[in-house]
């Protein structure tokens, strides 16, 4: 029986002897290899951290003492040996263990967490609450080097420095985010782990240094003087508050439960621990690709071959990608941000021909919007590409820096509306809202993928303030691409299909299955027009009274939250008299909860906007006399 048989929860890493616990390692790691080779998920990230996990829970005392993941994409390992090993082949799948922590999943994941940033945060909470009496022993937060780029990293540093209360930051230096970090901070991080041996920088506290074995210790004091020039030096962390310990090999079982326990028993305030790892380490495939296999799809274990869906239409991101790199060619002006995404976002693709042109500002949204602002305001054409669920972390920089000065931004929102295995935490719902309120802004959402081409092209030309297009996770829904985007009439949505007793009118990437519910509905003899909004704002009024005058009902679909693109046609219809006329309003949106990880189709149903909802709702709405007239 192999050792991880024997481990049902991390107690029973307690009675492993040290070159056991290193053993075990091996095992979880073949384990994490196995689950991920059926499932899909992010396996470098996790593959980088199995020797940290294992050493961290055989030293400290989970759940009492609160192990926070930053992001939490590596926690898989975390999760086998947390008691949910026999539950792993459901990862991220409907109804399964969610790819990150999780607080409704396990006392063991005692914060949720899947954006970047938030661990020392969080740590620092439960520090406070524990010297406040809470039930709760040491914080132990571990972010990586890609995270700890984030201001709010730094902040965090600053006021745990500050207050002095003993915590634990370990620090997973890797190299890599999502892709290479890149700044300052990554330069000055590889040269702290460049100088080895072992490496204490400085007294972790009073008596820490004696406390070593004779060779570790002249060998922390050879560091020290190394790195920082003299003995007393001090590294950016001690600046901040903290006792720095490090670097340390991550993947050295007996160094790592070397400096845990000392950490543990000597600290007496905030203390880092730099870790250097390997991405995707002890996997040849994951080791040797460029993202180190941050997020792979179902795979071949011994090839490392990922099984790929097929599609003859292309992926919104691509259509994105290129269509920028192409207006980019015709204007030297347009430029490119991304915060630690280019190829999540298609900036890639415009990267490798201009490369001068694209920025990557790591894991730092609201640099990246305010650093766009900047660069409008100088007369260039920035296009800050982020994630919709990324994009809520710069909000104030929208808000202060760009709309309320009316520069001339560019947002491309990828992954708008429900993402599918990645769960809530990833779902683009609320940009429409917060976007749609900010005076000046245009919003506009693509119906398919040619309206991509067609909104790039828009957003390039347009220089009267902020604007926004959003577009969905996924292949696009084949129809035929334009050889170049054309400039949309801005405030001008379209009708593809037109009838008589109802009006579907769609805001975005729902549209097919407007017109699959329309086709449906006509097999009934119920007359269903179908229009594509374009714009949330400034909103087609012509078009929203045309529908309203003459069908029976008018109903909005749209892949967001409430307060969205329908609240703002029921704000217009209320303000401009036109429910006066005795149309049937309603509107289709995500509902007043979280929709939990499933594939897409399988969410969208669950928030009631299947092709099948759709339908039920023009049944619904249409008078009793429609009907009667139809049978």
């Amino acid at each position: 029986m192999s050792l991880l048989d024997n481990v049902s929860s991390p107690a029973d890493l307690k009675a492993l002897s040290d070159g056991e616990l290193g053993r075990l390692a091996d095992e979880v790691r073949a384990e994490v290899i196995s689950v991920v080779s059926k499932t899909g998920g992010h396996l470098g990230s996790s593959l980088g951290v199995v020797e940290l996990t294992v050493a961290i829970h055989a030293v400290f005392d989970t759940p009492v003492d609160k192990l926070i993941w930053d992001v939490g994409h590596q926690c898989y390992p975390h999760k086998i040996l947390t008691g949910r090993r026999d539950r792993m082949h459901s990862l991220r799948q409907e109804g399964g263990v969610s790819g990150f922590t999780k607080r409704s999943e396990s006392t063991y994941d005692p914060f949720g967490a899947a954006h970047s940033s938030t661990s020392i945060s969080a740590a620092l909470g439960f520090t406070i609450g524990r010297d406040m009496g809470q039930p709760t022993g040491d914080a132990i937060a571990v972010i990586g080097d890609g995270a700890i780029t984030a201001g709010m990293a730094y902040e965090a540093m600053n006021a745990a420095g500050h207050l002095g209360k003993r915590m634990f930051v370990i620090l997973n230096d890797n190299d890599m985010s999502i892709a290479p970090p890149v700044g300052a901070l990554n330069r000055y991080l590889n040269g702290l782990s460049r100088h080895k041996p072992f490496d204490l920088l400085r007294d972790m506290a009073e008596g820490f240094e004696a406390a070593l074995p004779g060779p570790l210790r002249e060998g922390a004091r050879r560091a020290r003087q190394i790195v920082t020039g003299a003995p007393s030096g001090a590294t950016l962390f001690e600046q901040l508050g903290f006792s720095y310990i490090g670097p340390v090999d991550g993947h050295s079982m007996p160094e790592l439960l070397a400096t845990l326990r000392a950490a543990k028993s000597r600290a007496t305030g905030p203390v880092l621990i730099h870790a250097v790892t390997v991405k995707g380490k002890g996997y040849a495939p994951a080791e040797n690709s460029a993202d180190k296999y941050h997020g792979v799809a179902k795979f071949d274990v011994v090839s490392g071959t990922q099984a790929k869906a097929k599609s003859n239409a292309p992926a919104y991101t691509s259509v994105f990608g290129r269509c920028l790199t192409e207006a980019a060619a015709r204007d030297g002006k347009i430029v490119a941000v991304t915060a630690a995404m280019p190829s999540g976002t298609g900036l890639d693709i415009m990267a490798e021909r201009f490369p001068a042109r694209v920025f990557d500002v790591g894991i730092a949204e609201q640099h990246g919007v305010t650093f766009a602002a900047g660069m409008a305001a100088s007369g260039l054409k920035p296009f800050v590409a982020i994630y919709s669920t990324f994009l809520q972390r710069g909000y104030d920089q929208i808000v202060h820096d760009v709309a309320l000065q009316g520069l001339p931004v560019r947002f491309a929102i990828d992954r708008a509306g429900l993402v599918g295995a990645d769960g809530a935490t990833h779902a683009g719902a609320f940009d429409v809202g917060f976007l749609a309120n900010l005076p000046g802004f245009v919003v506009m959402a693509a119906g398919d993928e040619a309206e991509l081409s067609h909104m790039v092209a828009t957003a390039a030309a347009y220089d009267q303030g902020p604007i926004s297009f959003r577009y969905p996770r996924g292949e696009g829904s084949g129809v035929q691409m334009p050889d170049q985007g054309q400039i949309l009439q801005i405030g001008k949505g379209r009708v593809l299909r037109q009838g008589s007793d109802v009006a579907l009118l769609c805001f975005g990437a729902h549209l097919p299955e407007c017109l699959l519910a329309a086709e449906g509905l006509a097999a009934q003899g119920i007359s269903v027009t179908v229009a594509d909004a374009r714009f949330a704002k400034p909103l087609d009024t012509d078009l929203i009274n045309q529908l309203a005058r003459h069908h029976q009902a008018l109903i909005t679909v749209e892949q967001g939250a409430s307060g969205g693109f329908g609240a703002q046609v029921l704000e217009y219809m209320a303000n401009s008299g036109g429910l006066d006329h005795g149309v049937r309003l309603r509107t289709l949106t995500l509902p007043d909860r979280f929709i939990e990880q499933a594939s897409p189709a399988a969410m969208y149903a669950d928030a009631g906007l299947s092709v099948a909802d759709i339908t039920r709702t023009v049944e619904r709405v249409l008078p009793p006399r429609v009907h009667a007239l139809r049978a």
